[in-house]
């Protein structure tokens, strides 16, 4: 066998196990990620979402608030006792239905990107919709408690008078009496959000790896009607 030959043959080697690469790089690319947001939802359950620190004269290291997706921790039976005073429910009376089924939403969320793996087609896209909004929803909901709350002051509260309803502020500073809100995201949301732009990277490569299988696939459905016409 020639010298040229040889080498011909190699290249040829080569240049198909290139293409074996990244083949397999495409289809394994969208798999990773969206199975990476899956992990990073899941994970974010047992975080923070979100939190709230309240300071005032009397209060010199603040009181803290923690709200994960089931539960909320912290300085709550302090914070009851000043909302109390001025009317406002037990922060326990907020989001009940929502904390209760919270887990249940987040595994669904996780499972439903999990199946768009196997699906090789845009149905991928709307099983990892929900997943994608999850934060944004979380967010509304949260703000829209908060409004709720503000808004929903006991009259005869013994400080009923000196505080007009109000919103707290979902993000940033806020000033209600003579306390001084902080409020920010928590790792868990962090994550959350972050899980939502891994899955965009995945259905991003989901789609340029799939695309042309998809399209192939209509021509051929094409071609088969057009006969059969």
């Amino acid at each position: 066998m020639s010298r040229k030959r040889l080498e011909s043959e190699e290249v040829i080697v080569r240049v198909g196990q290139d293409e074996i690469r990244m083949t397999l790089t495409a289809f394994l690319l969208p798999s990773f990620f969206l199975m990476l947001g899956a992990m990073l939802i899941v994970v974010s359950m047992f975080l923070p979402y979100w939190r709230m620190t309240l300071k005032a004269p009397q209060y010199p290291k603040g009181l803290h608030i923690e709200v994960y997706v089931n539960k909320i921790t912290g300085d709550v039976r302090e914070v009851d006792l000043l909302n109390h005073y001025i009317g406002m429910p037990k922060l326990e009376e907020a989001a009940q239905l929502e904390r209760s089924f919270s887990i249940i939403v987040i595994a669904v969320l996780a499972l439903l990107l999990m199946a768009g793996v196997f699906i090789h087609n845009p149905w991928a896209g709307v099983l990892a919709l929900p997943a994608i909004l999850y934060p944004a929803i979380f967010l509304a909901d949260l703000a829209y408690w908060l409004y709720t709350f503000g808004h929903s002051l006991d009259p005869k509260a013994p400080l009923a008078g000196s505080i007009q309803p109000f919103t707290p502020p979902v993000l940033g500073e806020g000033v209600v009496g003579q306390f001084r809100t902080m409020a920010s995201l928590g790792p868990g949301l962090i994550l959350a959000i972050g899980a939502s732009l891994v899955i965009l990277i995945g259905l991003w490569f989901h789609r340029r790896a799939y695309k042309p299988i998809v399209d192939a696939r209509k021509r051929q459905a094409q071609r088969v009607e057009v006969r059969s016409s």
